[in-house]
């Protein structure tokens, strides 16, 4: 069995990142300052939802739980594919599940098309989220303690919109605004 922690899947995570910045700037043959900073927000978006999504709430020892990775437990896949089924179950932080799959994703509605030119429309946005959460999910079905969830997908898939919503409403206001003066 292998066990990942937090901290281990932030270092995996952070050196993945700095290559391919790395990669892109030798490139590009140059590295913009303002660029890097603007991108920041989407690596801060991967290892807060990382820490979300994959360690359990409570800590074990004082410290954050880790991720169990053992193949003789994988199967059969723990995936619930009917949506919202379980959505409603009555169980001990539901509320919580849905305001929280749905609340994460906001800010990736929001910095994703700031910082991606390609994601100009709501439903670009929207499609580049649901495509991460699918990521999540499909991940997930390696560590035999976690649930692949359609819900979780249609959740973290509405915060994302959300957050898009947001994005393009306050960016046609100011559009708007400016037209006026």
């Amino acid at each position: 069995m292998l066990e990942i922690t937090y901290w281990e899947l932030c270092a995996a995570i952070t050196i993945a990142w700095v290559i391919i910045r790395a990669i892109v700037g030798i490139k590009n043959k140059k590295v913009s300052f303002f660029r890097e900073a603007q991108l920041m927000m989407v690596y801060i978006c991967i290892i807060v939802i990382a820490r979300i999504v994959n360690f359990p709430w409570h800590h074990v020892n004082g410290k954050i739980g880790t991720m169990k990775f053992d193949v003789s437990k994988i199967f059969p896949l723990w995936v619930n594919l009917v949506p919202i089924v379980h959505l409603f179950d009555i169980y001990d932080g539901w509320q919580m599940n849905i305001i929280g799959n749905i609340t994460m994703f906001i800010p990736v509605g929001i910095v994703w098309p700031i910082c991606f030119k390609k994601l100009d429309t709501i439903g670009k946005a929207i499609l580049a989220g649901a495509g991460f959460s699918l990521l999540i999910e499909i991940t997930q079905l390696l560590f035999y303690e976690r649930c692949s969830d359609i819900d979780d997908l249609i959740l973290n898939t509405i915060g994302v919109a959300i957050g898009a919503l947001i994005y393009f409403g306050y960016k046609k206001f100011r559009a708007r605004k400016a037209s006026i003066i």
